[in-house]
């Protein structure tokens, strides 16, 4: 049945899909031409194999030419893909190494216990310059509405501090968060769109945490809304939280209880964050603040361009709290180079 599928696709794209003759391919037939494809994909590799060619003809070519394909229409295509192709797994957040990364000030009251070792090696126990990584990935688990646009996803995440370069303390891993979330997405029709070119809601649950013993477990527990939007090629996100309460702690090497009760402080309440595409270029930037007089936050810049191949090359600067749990209430400034896998847009 598999070969029926790539037949179809050939006479698929034998067709005069867009009205194509002669004339030059104008970016919206680029965009629509791409999504066409990906519907191939989808149905060649997800599809139950019993369309006949003209049903798939149809389910393919029947798009709106007029439409103009959004940023947020094209990463749902190309996820759509993956979602259904047992060998690849799709990307959530970003996916990266940053083999040099450079913090000014590294926090070393964590590792208070190292100073020792500091004396005798006469340096100090952490290293301005480590590794910084980070794994995201996500797989549907219910997507039987009868609105295909509405799905519910469980992701995780995973992100590194490497004192590679560190040889003195025996190179360590300095910190891993991690955080399984799991969500449920609508992506809205554009009779709902309240404001922008595109606009999707999603509602979810979090638990972050750094796997840690006392006195070093920092962990807390969100459920979320996140509202994204796109308007002329810009795509926009804000995420608004409200943390899980957990019990005080009478003492803090207790295993029960709350490790970082005063974390609101300084990851705040929300996170706004915005991204564009310029040809083969992404840019982007995340803000929270806490919202109150003391103004504590965090702003991060991105960018990210093409190296070779699939890879791409990412440069990121952040400067503010909570870039990473152990480091929640200490002022970070950092920024590093390194290797992109996967983008946002």
């Amino acid at each position: 049945m598999g070969w029926r599928i790539w037949l179809a696709a050939a006479g698929l794209f034998s067709v005069p899909v867009f009205a194509q003759t002669e004339q030059p391919q104008t970016n919206e037939q680029d965009d629509a031409l791409e999504l066409v494809k990906q519907c191939i994909l989808n149905e060649a590799i997800g599809g139950d194999g019993k369309q006949t060619l003209e049903e798939l003809r149809k389910k393919c070519s029947d798009l709106d030419e007029s439409k103009k394909l959004t940023a947020l229409d094209k990463r749902k295509a190309r996820e759509e893909v993956s979602k259904k192709n047992r060998n690849v797994i799709t990307p959530h957040k970003r996916n990266y190494i940053l083999p040099l990364s450079y913090v000014s000030n590294p926090n070393e009251r964590p590792f208070d216990g190292l100073k020792d070792l500091a004396e005798e090696v006469d340096g100090e126990p952490l290293d301005n310059l480590e590794v910084k990584y980070q794994l995201s990935i996500k797989v549907p688990i219910f997507e039987g509405f009868s609105d295909k646009d509405q799905g519910v996803f469980f992701a995780f995440t995973m992100q590194s501090f490497w004192q590679f370069y560190n040889k003195d303390i025996s190179s360590p891993f300095r910190e891993t968060n991690y955080e399984p979330e799991i969500f449920w997405v609508n992506y809205l029709d554009p009779e709902h769109v309240l404001w922008g070119d595109e606009m999707a809601i999603a509602i979810g649950a979090s638990h972050q945490s750094n796997g840690r013993s006392q006195p070093n477990s920092r962990s807390w527990n969100r459920i979320y809304a996140d509202f994204l939007w796109e308007k002329d090629g810009f795509v926009f996100s804000f995420k608004p939280w409200y943390r899980i309460p957990e019990d005080k702690k009478d003492d803090e090497l207790e295993a029960k209880g709350d490790d970082n009760p005063d974390i609101y402080k300084y990851m705040g309440y929300f996170e706004f964050s915005g991204a564009y595409r310029y040809n083969e270029h992404e840019f982007s930037f995340m803000t929270r603040n806490n919202l109150n007089s003391d103004n504590r936050g965090a702003i991060q810049l991105d960018w990210s361009f093409p190296l070779w191949g699939r890879l791409r090359g990412y440069a990121q600067y952040f400067n503010g709290y909570g870039e990473s749990l152990i480091d929640y209430n200490a002022d970070i400034e950092r920024f590093g180079v390194g290797i992109l896998l996967t983008d946002l847009l």
